[in-house]
Formats: structure tokens, C-alpha cells, sequence
């Protein structure tokens, strides 16, 4: 059994074969995928799939790329769906310095807004950091009063990051960049406990070899953990045992 922990199965990119794509998940042993919600043009579709597939799983947050001059807006309407029902965590959420960065004090005053909304539901904390783990730990460390969880999604740092991160008691989310010739996670997992990591896919981005550059989809978290073992050199389903209870911990009162 495996578990993704972060996939776009909403997104415009499966409207052609969603019911198919989950089908072939199932296949592949995926027990659970979960939702990042991005912002409030994504929540229809995120909910209705929800309602339709008992494996799929929503969370609510709004994406650091879609932090704007209307910020304050967004937030609103994510609150008023934390205030409505329980979501699996809160997210996705977190900074982006890759994209653009015009927006980035108010990037940082939505992640504070939406940590404090984690303590308020005593829910995890999905976070996105691209070219910005270093800023996104010094906004996260003065924050962790004891109750705060979660995982750094997507992550690809280095191992004094890792270890920033685990003593923050969150998890590391591993994808498809673990199986890139270049993707620099070769030289980091092996000084990493399998205890800390969880697995996802990020769908439909960053497909795993043999299908990078395709779209990716949560059948592929299988192809994820296979390089996982590789790199760590354990027993696949070793990996798949630890990763599985790792994310079912981390969502555990969702």
C-alpha cells in the first residue's frame, strides 16, 4: 500500500481520463491521495472529485503563486471553508521565490496567517518552497510553539535543511525530482531516516523517470519509491510500509 501526500488529480490536465487515472492508481496500491487546494478557482473541482472518489482526500490552503494584491480575498474565502468542514490539512501553502518576487511581504504575511489557522483546526501544514527553504524555515521556526506538523512538499535541499525541517517535526515530501540523473537527492536521502519521509507525486508535474517530462499521475508514486529504495538500499516494501505510516500519521485526525 502507498500513499501520495500531494497531487493536482483536479487539474484541467486529467479532465480526459480522471475516473481511469484514479482506476490506475488503485492498481499500483494507492491506499489514499491527497488535495492541495490552490486558490479559490480550484476548490469546485478539488471538492466534487472528492465527493466522488472515497481514495481522494482535499486539504485547504492557498498557493504562494497565487498571493496577489488581493491576497485578503483569497484568505477569506479559504477560511470560510476551514469554518464550514475538516480538511485534511492546511494547504497547499508556503513561499515561492522562483516565479516572481513582487509579492513577497505579502507571501510572508499569508503564511503566517494560514500557520495560525493550523493551530486554530489542529491541522497539518502542506508547504510549498521553491528557491525558498531558508526563508520559509526562518518564518516557520519562531512559529512552532510545540503543536505545529507537517510536510515540506516537493522537497529537493540540502541535508543541513533536512535536518532543520525534522527537528521542526515535519516530514520531507519526496517526488519525482528523487529520480532525476541530476536531481540531487541521491546524495541527501541516504543521511536521512525513511521515518521522516513521506511520498508523493505532485500531478501532473514532475513525472518520474521513465516518464519525465509527460504528465505525471499518482500510479507513479510506485516508480518513487522504488528509486527510494534504491538510494537508501532497503526493501521496497520496507519503503513502502514506513512512507505509508509516516503519511497516515500525519493526517491521522483527518
Amino acid at each position: 500500500m502507498l500513499i501520495d501526500t500531494h497531487a493536482h488529480i483536479y487539474a484541467e490536465e486529467f479532465d480526459a481520463d480522471r475516473s481511469a487515472m484514479v482506476a490506475r492508481a488503485q492498481e499500483q496500491g494507492v491506499a489514499k491521495i491527497y488535495m492541495p487546494n490552490v486558490d479559490h478557482a480550484s476548490i469546485d473541482a478539488m471538492l466534487e472529485w472528492e465527493s466522488r472518489s472515497p481514495l481522494c482526500v482535499a486539504m485547504m490552503g492557498l498557493h504562494p503563486c497565487s498571493v496577489k494584491k488581493d491576497f485578503e480575498k483569497e484568505l477569506y474565502r479559504v477560511e470560510a471553508w476551514l469554518n464550514q468542514r475538516t480538511f485534511a490539512a492546511i494547504g497547499e501553502m508556503g513561499t515561492d521565490l522562483y516565479w516572481d518576487k513582487t509579492f513577497w511581504p505579502q507571501q510572508q504575511e499569508a503564511f503566517k496567517i494560514q500557520v495560525g489557522w493550523a493551530k486554530q483546526h489542529k491541522r497539518p501544514l502542506v508547504i510549498h518552497c521553491r528557491e525558498s527553504i531558508d526563508e520559509t524555515l526562518a518564518l516557520l521556526e519562531p512559529l512552532q510553539d510545540g503543536t505545529l506538523t507537517g510536510v515540506f512538499h516537493c522537497f529537493t535541499g540540502t541535508v543541513p535543511q533536512a535536518q532543520r525541517i525534522i527537528a521542526l517535526g515535519f516530514y520531507l515530501g519526496i517526488g519525482g525530482v528523487s529520480t532525476f540523473k541530476n536531481g540531487g537527492l541521491d546524495k541527501v536521502l541516504p543521511d536521512l531516516d525513511l521515518a521522516n519521509v513521506v511520498l508523493e507525486t505532485d500531478s501532473p508535474y514532475l513525472a518520474p523517470v521513465p516518464h519525465r517530462g509527460k504528465r505525471n499521475e499518482p500510479a507513479y508514486v510506485t516508480l518513487i519509491a522504488q528509486r527510494v529504495s534504491e538510494i537508501k538500499s532497503l526493501p521496497l516494501h520496507e519503503v513502502q510500509r514506513v512512507t505509508t505510516a509516516n503519511a497516515t500519521q500525519l493526517f491521522a485526525a483527518s
